[in-house]
Parts: structure tokens; sequence; C-alpha cells
């Protein structure tokens, strides 16, 4: 039995520029501590070694600190044994970061920078096929079918890329041959990029990302740790979960007459799980004005609570009459503004962009006005 941890797309180092200064340093401090929570999963499921299939950096040029940081958290965790293969974020062409890896490496770290074969043990063999480039454009695992092992040996792949139409990056490109883990009569085939973990095959994993950066695969941290009872055997494959930070999803489709703010109140997760929770809030369907305002006069409030919270209302109409708008006059200035947006957001003859624009514009004149005194 050979028992290992699967993991990928660290991207220890990502800047997360599109998010809150002060919320852009515990993404980063997360990614660096994956490691931790890498091995103590491997621990717990009584895995030795761990195989980080691409990406364990974000770029190719992080910062000699943040390398050696990286190398010492694996360190610390000796006797654990860490195989690291470039991606296409931190491919071969990094050659300034591979050579200080190399200069620093722990006796219990192995860089797979070579396609070739490594023999982790008597009857164990990894096969890997870093990223040469960021765009190699052509399948690296090839030449796994043509690898020559001992006899009676499990057969591993390492790979990082896109498979039959997708890749992380959304380019289409078929870089990995779906049925490779059979052609090359591998035992396992364990894959990086794609950050949502996946099973292609019965032999074929992406393992996700231990830590998540994006709303894209609304899914946890996770890695798989992986069981190989014996060569020609079918791998025993269980999902565990790495990750600190929770990116989720939270659809709220609505109609005219919903209670939007109460509907957002019970579906909120509750506790101090918001302060680690990155939350998308989808806001669908139509809202008369009043209960849109309150709507997003809720997120404002709740919001501090979460680590980040946003209301995206793009798809969300607003039904509006001329009634509606005596809550916010009768008559006057307020209410001619009021009249002029209401007739604009009904204007076929106009762009979509400007019909929402006047639509958003109606809202704000509404959360202004239930602000006022009385």
């Amino acid at each position: 039995m050979f028992r290992f941890l699967h993991s990928s797309d660290l991207h220890i180092g990502k800047r997360f520029g599109n998010m809150p200064e002060e919320l852009r340093g515990r993404l980063r401090e997360a990614r660096h501590g994956v490691i931790d929570r890498l091995a103590a999963q491997a621990r717990a499921g009584g895995a030795g070694t761990i195989l980080l299939a691409g990406d364990c950096f974000d770029t190719e040029t992080p910062s000699p600190a943040m390398l050696r940081q990286a190398l010492a958290a694996m360190e610390s965790h000796a006797p654990l044994r860490w195989i690291v293969l470039p991606g296409n974020h931190d491919s071969l062409q990094a050659d300034e970061l591979w050579a200080a890896a190399r200069a620093a490496l722990p006796a219990h770290v192995l860089l797979a920078t070579d396609a070739s074969p490594i023999a982790l043990e008597p009857g164990i063999v990894v096969l890997p096929a870093p990223c040469t480039t960021r765009r190699p454009g052509r399948d690296l695992t090839d030449w796994l079918d043509s690898a020559a092992t001992p006899d009676g040996s499990l057969r591993i792949g390492l790979a990082h890329g896109a498979i039959q139409s997708f890749g992380e990056d959304g380019i289409g490109l078929e870089i990995i041959a779906p049925d490779r883990a059979h052609r090359a009569g591998l035992d396992y085939l364990a894959l990086g990029d794609w950050h949502g973990q996946m099973q292609i095959g019965p032999r074929s994993w992406y393992s996700g990302a231990p830590e998540p950066d994006r709303f894209k695969h609304d899914q946890p941290g996770r890695a798989l740790l992986v069981s190989l009872a014996a060569p020609g055997a079918m791998p025993d494959v269980t999902p565990v979960e790495t990750g600190s930070f929770d990116w989720r999803s939270l659809p709220l489709d609505l109609i005219s007459g919903d209670d939007a703010a109460g509907l957002l109140a019970e579906r909120l997760p509750l506790g101090p799980v918001r302060r680690q929770t990155l939350l998308r809030v989808i806001a669908t369907g139509r809202l008369r004005p009043q209960a849109r305002a309150a709507l997003d006069a809720a997120a404002a409030h709740v919001a501090p609570e979460f680590a980040h919270l946003v209301l995206e209302t793009e798809a969300l109409a607003t039904d509006c009459e001329s009634a509606d708008l005596d809550a916010i006059d009768r008559a006057g200035a307020l209410r001619q503004a009021a009249d002029l947006l209401l007739a604009e957001s009904l204007d076929d003859h106009r762009p979509a962009g400007e019909r929402q624009a006047a639509r958003d514009g109606l809202v704000r004149l509404f959360t202004y006005c239930e602000a006022m005194p009385s």
C-alpha cells in the first residue's frame, strides 16, 4: 500500500489586487499557511508523501523570502516528503526561481523539474511532466506512454495543464490527452491547473486548489488522499478539506412583493464563520424600488461582518410605477427627478445600459429619501 496526498495550485504570493487592501494580507497569508494544513491532512491520513502538481508559486519571480519561507515550512514537517512540479505560473522558464530552490532545498523536498522517472522507493515511480513554458502548446505528458519503469512498479503521473476542452484561464487548449492514464499504464495521474476538484477518469484527478482564490468553482479548499494497493488496482481517492477561507456564491431569486432584505438575512451564514467567508450574493428576478433599496441597505449593513461581501444586481430588474414614486415625494424637485428617471428606465428606445442606469438611479433616490429625517 502506498498512500500520498495530491494537491496543486497553491499560488503562494498571489496579490489579490481586486480585494480591499485590509483583506489582501490575510488572503496571502492563508496561501502560505496551506502548507501546514496539507501536512496535517497527510499525517492524519497516514500519507508520507505530498505531490504538488504545479503552480506552487503564483509568479515566476517570487521574492527570495517567499521561496525560502515556503521551503522552510515544508522542511518543518519532516519526515514528510514533498514533490514539487513546475506549473504554468512557475514554469521552467523561471531559471532563477528553480536555481534558488535547488540551492536551498531541504533533503526531503524533491523538485520534479526533469521529464524523467523519479524512483521514490523500490516499486514506486513518479513520472513528472513539468511545464516548460506558460503556454507550451503541446501535450507534455506524451513521454509517459514510453517511460520505462521496473516490472511490478506503481506508475504515478504528475502533470499540470488543461485537459479536454477546458483550462483554468479559459484558453480551451487540449493540452493533456483525456485518456493519458490508460495510454501510459498509470496507476494514478495527479493533475493540477483546474482550481476545482474534479475526476477525469477512474485514475485521473484534478486535486483542486487547497485554498480557494475565486468564486468560480464554489467549492471549499481541498486536496486528495490517494491509496494505491498494488499495480493495476483501482486507486482509493478521498477528498480532504484544507481551506482557511470559504468563497461562496449565494443565489437570491426574487419577485415583486418579496421581502428581499428578510430573505437575505435568512440565507446568510451565521456566527464567526462570517469572518472567514467571502460571499457573492447574486440577486435575480424583479423587485419594487423600496424593496430593492432595502436589500442594498441590508447588504451594506451586514457586509463588515464578512471577510468580503458583494451584492450583484445586474440581473435584478426594478418594477416601478408612478404610484411608487409617492414614497419619494408627491411634488417638487425630487419628484420631478424620480419621474424623469422612471420615464428613462421604461424608454425602449434607449440603450439597455442607460435604462439600467436610470433604474439604479431610482433605487439610490429611494435609499436617499429613506435616510432623510421625516
